[in-house]
Order: C-alpha cells, then sequence, then structure tokens
C-alpha cells in the first residue's frame, strides 16, 4: 500500500491545485514524492494548465521527509532512490525548472523537506503562524532536498546558518520580513492569493524566480568565508562528538565557491553518508523513542479519555515547588500554591515570578503576557480553597511523617476525583499514602529540577493507582510541553535508581587510585553536561549523603560504601552551596579544581585500605566512562526486568532529559547495545572479579548475553510488574 499520496484540481482559471495529502502532518514519503512528480509531469503535460499552486491538506503545508522512512532505508527494508534522484532530477529539474511557474501556499507547517520543495516553488505565499524550518540536523543528517543551498540564497548566510545548524524554525511573519516567502496572507485567502500570484507570473506582473540561482542575498566571498569559519569553531565548541554540523557548512560553502548545481552534488552525497552514521541511528531511535513514552500496555490501551483538569493546587513553594508551579502557569492552568506561612508564601510566589521575569529578560515573553501568566497564581496558607482543585502537587521536603500528614489532610479537604500527587524523587508512595484509603488516586509526579526547564515527567504508579490517574496525567504531561515516562514505584523510580551507580563507580574507582577530575573530563568529553564529581557538588553533599542511605538500605549488596563525602562534609565542604566540595567556586559559581582535596581522598583511601592500582592510572577515557556507565547499564537492565520500566526506549528517554546522557549516542540502553551485549557482560563480570559485587551482572543481563539478545529488544523480557 502507498504511504500517502498527492491530489490534483484543475479550475477554470487554468491553475492547477497539487495537494499533498499524508495525515497527520502530510509527511513526505517516498511514495508522496513520486505522486508528486507524476502530477507535476500531467499538469506540464497538459494544454488547459497555465501554472500550478502546491499546498498541503488540512491546514497543513508538509511537516517534512517520513522520518519512519530512516529506519528502513537504514535496515535494507526497503531500496534507496538513487543518489540526486529526488533533489536534483524531480525537485530540481522538473519542479524549478518547469516551463510552467509554480506557487506554494502554506500553512501549518513547512519543515524540513516540505519547507526544501517549497523554496523550488517560483513563489510561495504563507499565512503569518505558518511554522517554517530546516530541523534536519536534529535526526543526525543534513537537508537533503536543496535546502543547504536556496535558504541562504533567500534569506542570506547568517540566518541561513543560524536556522539550519540550530534548527531554529520561524513563523510566517518573519519568514516574510526575511524574503522567504512573497506575501502573507489569513488561511482562507491562502489558496486564492496563491493562485492569482501564479497567473501573475505567467503573465510576466510578477517575477519569475529560481531560487537556486538568486545572489542578491547571498555576501561577497571574502565575507561569506569568514562566515562559515566563524560557524565551524562554534559548531566545534558546542558539538564536539558530532561530525554533521561540519558537514552541512561544507555543503553550504561549496555551493556558493562552486556554484549552486556543484552544491547540490555536494548535498545529495553527504546526506547518503550520513543516513547511515551511528549519530542519525541514535537520533532517529530517540525521535521515536521520545513518543513512544506515552504508549503503556494496560493503561493507554483501555480506551480512557483524560479527563479535564481545570486547576491544580501545589503544596510547597521552594525551588522544586516554585518550579512546577512556573511550568503550570506557563500552560494557562490556574495554580493554587499553598505555604506554611506568609513568609515562606512570598518567596515561593517570588520565585514563580524571577523565572518568568528571566523569559521577559530573554525575549521570551512580552510584559503582558508576563502580567496574564502570573494572574493564574494565587497564594494560600490553608486548604479553604481546595474543593474543586482537579490536581494536587506534594513538593514539600523528602520527610516521610510530614507527606503523610498532608496526603491525610488532602483526602479530607480535596473533592473524591482529585488526583494526589507527590513529587517525591525517593520515597515510597505506598509509605506516603499509608494514613488513606485513596491508593486508586495516589500517583508520583517526579519533575527534575529546575522543573519548569527540564523536559522530563517520571509518572509513577503504585499496584493500586488507576490506569485513569495515569491517563490524566500523561495528558497534564504533554499540555505542559514535559516528555512523561510511566514508571513503577521503588526507591530512586527509574532515573535516580538507574544512575546511582555513575557516583558509586566513580567513587570506588577514585579510592583505588583514579584522579577524581581525570573522571569527570572522560565524562564530559563523551558527552555529559558534567561528570559525577561536578554532579555530586550542585547537588550538595547533604544530599547525596542522604540519598546514599536510601539505596544502602534498599540495595546493600550492591552500594560502595565509600567515606569521601562523609569525610568531605566533617570539614564543612558540602559542595556548590558551601563554595567548595570536590571544586572551589568563585563569586560567580565558576568551578576549578582544587589539590587540597587530595587529602580527603588519601584520607578515604586509608578507611577503604585500598592503594592505588597503577594500572587505573593509565586508563584511556574510553576505559573510564565504560567503567562509570556500564553499572548503569547493569541497574538499568534491573529495573527493566522488575517491571519499574515498561521498555529498553524509555530508558533511553530517561537518561536523555533527565541526567543529560548524550542523546546522539541513542539513551544508555541503545549505547550499551552498541557495545554489544556480551561486551557489557564480559567488562562488569572481570571487574566484579577485581573489584567486588559491585559490578556484578545481573541475571537479566547475564541471560541475554548468553543468549545474544540484545537489551533493547522486548522479547522475552520479563512481563511488567504492574
Amino acid at each position: 500500500m502507498a504511504k500517502g499520496t498527492t491530489e490534483m484540481e484543475v479550475g477554470v482559471d487554468g491553475v492547477a491545485v497539487i495537494t499533498i495529502v499524508n495525515p497527520p502532518v502530510n509527511s513526505l514519503s517516498v511514495d508522496v514524492l513520486l505522486s508528486l512528480k507524476n502530477r507535476y509531469e500531467e499538469a506540464l503535460q497538459r494544454n488547459d494548465v497555465k501554472a500550478i499552486v502546491v499546498t498541503g491538506a488540512r491546514g497543513k503545508f508538509s511537516g517534512g521527509f517520513d522520518i519512519s522512512a530512516f529506519g528502513a532505508l537504514q535496515g535494507g527494508k526497503r531500496e534507496q532512490p538513487k543518489v540526486g534522484y529526488i533533489s536534483i532530477e524531480i525537485i530540481t529539474d522538473l519542479l524549478e525548472g518547469a516551463t510552467k511557474p509554480s506557487v506554494a501556499a502554506i500553512d501549518g507547517l513547512a519543515l524540513g523537506g516540505g519547507l526544501e520543495v517549497a523554496m523550488a516553488c517560483h513563489g510561495r505565499i504563507s499565512t503569518s503562524t505558518a511554522q517554517l524550518g530546516l530541523p534536519e540536523l536534529q535526526l543526525g543528517v543534513i537537508p537533503g532536498f536543496g535546502g543547504t543551498q536556496r535558504l541562504p540564497r533567500l534569506v542570506g548566510l547568517t540566518k541561513a546558518l543560524e536556522m539550519i545548524l540550530l534548527s531554529k524554525s520561524i513563523k510566517g511573519e518573519e519568514a516574510y520580513a526575511l524574503g522567504l516567502v512573497d506575501a502573507l496572507v489569513s488561511p482562507d485567502e491562502l489558496l486564492k492569493t496563491a493562485r492569482r500570484w501564479a497567473l501573475d507570473i505567467v503573465e510576466f506582473r510578477k517575477p519569475w524566480i529560481k531560487s537556486l540561482y538568486k545572489t542578491d542575498k547571498l555576501e561577497p566571498l571574502g565575507e561569506a568565508k569568514e562566515i562559515l569559519k566563524f560557524a565551524r569553531a562554534q559548531a566545534k565548541k558546542q558539538a564536539a562528538n558530532v561530525q554533521h554540523p561540519l558537514v552541512c557548512i561544507d555543503v553550504i560553502e561549496e555551493g556558493i565557491v562552486s556554484g549552486p548545481r556543484a552544491g547540490l552534488w555536494k548535498e545529495a552525497n553527504s546526506f547518503q553518508a550520513l543516513l547511515f552514521s551511528d549519530t542519525c541511528k541514535s537520533l532517529v531511535h530517540v525521535f521515536f523513542a521520545q513518543r513512544a513514552t506515552s504508549k503503556v500496555p494496560g493503561v493507554t490501551d483501555l480506551g480512557l479519555a483524560p479527563r479535564k483538569i481545570t486547576k491544580v493546587a501545589i503544596l510547597g513553594g521552594g525551588l522544586m515547588g516554585s518550579g512546577i508551579a512556573t511550568a503550570l502557569v506557563l500552560s494557562n492552568y490556574p495554580v493554587i500554591l499553598k505555604e506554611v506561612n506568609e513568609n515562606f508564601l512570598k518567596a515561593g510566589i517570588d520565585r514563580v515570578r524571577a523565572n518568568l521575569q528571566s523569559r521577559v529578560r530573554k525575549g521570551k515573553m512580552t510584559e503582558e503576557k508576563f502580567e496574564r501568566t502570573l494572574s493564574l497564581l494565587k497564594g494560600v496558607l490553608d486548604y479553604e480553597c481546595f474543593k474543586d482543585v482537579d490536581l494536587v502537587i506534594e513538593a514539600v521536603i523528602e520527610k516521610v511523617s510530614l507527606k503523610q500528614q498532608i496526603f491525610s489532610d488532602l483526602e479530607k479537604y480535596c473533592s473524591p476525583h482529585c488526583i494526589l500527587a507527590s513529587n517525591t524523587s525517593t520515597i515510597d508512595l505506598n509509605l506516603i499514602g499509608e494514613r488513606t484509603k485513596s491508593h486508586d488516586r495516589i500517583v508520583g509526579a517526579h519533575f527534575f529540577s529546575p522543573a519548569h526547564i527540564m523536559p522530563l515527567l517520571e509518572i509513577v504508579r503504585t499496584q493500586r493507582t488507576s490506569p485513569q490517574v495515569v491517563v490524566d496525567l500523561l495528558d497534564v504531561g504533554k499540555k505542559i510541553r514535559k516528555t512523561p515516562i510511566v514508571v513503577g514505584n521503588c526507591t530512586g523510580f527509574a532515573v535516580n535508581r538507574m544512575f546511582f551507580p555513575y557516583t558509586q563507580s566513580a567513587l570506588l574507582f577514585v579510592d583505588c587510585g583514579l584522579d577524581v577530575y581525570k573522571i569527570d573530563r572522560a565524562c564530559t568529553k563523551f558527552g555529559m553536561p558534567m561528570g559525577p564529581f561536578r554532579l555530586a557538588d550542585l547537588v550538595g553533599f547533604g544530599v547525596a549523603v542522604a540519598t546514599g542511605m536510601q539505596y544502602l538500605e534498599n540495595f546493600p549488596e550492591r552500594v560502595y560504601k565509600s567515606m569521601l563525602i562523609s569525610i568531605m562534609l566533617e570539614d564543612k565542604r558540602a559542595g556548590e552551596a558551601t563554595r567548595k566540595g570536590f571544586y572551589k567556586y568563585d563569586e560567580k559559581r565558576k568551578a576549578s579544581p582544587d589539590p587540597e582535596i587530595m587529602k580527603y581522598v588519601e584520607k578515604s583511601r586509608n578507611m577503604a585500605g585500598t592503594t592505588p592500582d597503577p594500572q587505573l592510572m593509565k586508563l584511556a577515557d574510553k576505559d573510564i566512562v565504560e567503567m562509570v556507565f556500564l553499572p548503569v547499564v547493569n541497574e538499568a537492565c534491573r529495573v527493566l526486568d522488575e517491571g519499574i520500566a515498561v521498555k529498553a526506549s524509555d530508558l533511553d528517554i530517561a537518561s536523555i532529559m533527565g541526567m543529560g546522557f548524550p542523546p546522539y549516542r541513542g539513551g544508555i540502553m541503545f549505547w550499551a547495545d552498541s557495545l554489544g551485549v556480551k561486551y557489557v557482560h564480559s567488562r562488569l563480570e572481570e571487574w566484579s572479579k577485581q573489584y567486588g559485587e559491585f559490578f556484578k551482572p545481573c541475571s537479566y543481563l547475564a541471560e541475554r548475553a548468553a543468549k545474544g539478545i540484545s537489551l533493547s529488544s522486548p522479547a522475552n523480557q520479563a512481563k511488567a510488574r504492574l
């Protein structure tokens, strides 16, 4: 069966309107592109057709090339069109080189290949709210249908580089100001205006412009080379581990130096090579994994519709509570913020105000929108207003007795349909709800700090949480622009539990002779935003010790009992907040290594009874990374085996969005599979003999290694416990 098509209708005015039809976003599958080619050829042959208008069905021009085809092409399940067939033979020679003019009528989306088709037309009419952009670099490739050549010629090199390298889309209004589109009209005038424009080109009242050969927006060659040189330096700095941004700059330069046709051929060949790169495979996996997090067997397949959540209450206006409140008001939810006294309440509201003002300063919000958004927040000191609240999120300190009292109170003051959620990051939800009878509506809503910025939301269900409550929270998560993952109830849930060995293994290897800063450097070079020791400083040693105790209580057999952080705490070194931790911090909180920590390291090694291993001192970065991350993979396997996570790809998204694992490596499980399950098992086995039980591979990992089954494969996965 064909995946999508195009339709053509010829009006009495002699304009053939070709409509792209491939719901939901009219993506350009190979079938759609071949159909577009056939319609064009028919229109060019027909005597009753003077001009062509290209548009998309149901108010969307096109969301771009069909990404699901990437996997089919990479896996050899679909035959690859020959290099240049689509970008040169169809889009350049047939569409742009046609003997009859064409105009793109753009509404909704014109992204990626969609915008590239529009740029090959001889005119573009858009609505002011349409979104235009070339986001291909997010998938590890470059624009492959001529975008690297046409966009610089339409908007200038500097703006084109910004749009392509940052995957930055723009609205119709800005596109018009830049010259990317020729006119702005309302959606109901769009087709009529586009038809008239196309006929005006035929009658020489409007210019017949081939974007590929425009030069008036291009900077002089010397200046262009300087701009490209600067772009290269930025790309190397900001994306050191990936090649495709640099390839993209080379392709753009080829078109400027050797002419657009040469640029098109370089683009086509480069696109083909990048399509089969590890980076592209990883980023395409992440793209689909992110969309799959909201599919939860036994929850989202029951036909339940989310209930309307119109008012939310938050308990606690600290960093987390105020961040959650900010995320909600930004998505137009009225929020009640409850605190225990006037001072705490004022501080909480001030934090929300500061979060919103930061958006105003960055130009992301107008003053008027700021006032309107802040007015959605109401501060209270009691439960009087909780009668008509649909969702309560508790975000107080991690103290079991306090949370139990709060949930007992909420049951009295809230309506029976109100969802009772906790933002706890470690405490068992059954314990929190112990004094209530409302177990079916108790759920975890674990945000990551800062809550209004971090994109992940862990929805934690107990064995008694109703599927309806989970469906409702998935909907709220989507509305506040978070990526939700549904997980089971255990210490640390999925993200924190999976990553507790990150710092643990680092501490173990420091006791065995590795340098603190060498470990951090290896992790940041690998692509982490910060290494385990810089992260411990940021979180604070008090929190690190408290959470360490939780894991020691629950998983005593696999916790490494390092004394290093406790020794430093005794000496009033508690991390970034005290300006001294593993690093020292200046008044701007800039971190620098501190030679003083060696005395604490020596003391920790003495207490552990270890002597530095000279072999460890010579380790390459790759080995350090594996020593730190393979225990994380091992714990992730346990999380899957116990049914805490539904699928391996959810843990990939959790690692990227919750802990900053580099997306171009595909997530923690995808990365482990790229190393090979047998290799992962053998390394852990080797270290467990050398350094103890902490590294012992779990049964899930051992079974898969023995059978040669990948960690991400759903086959034989333990049945979800919930």
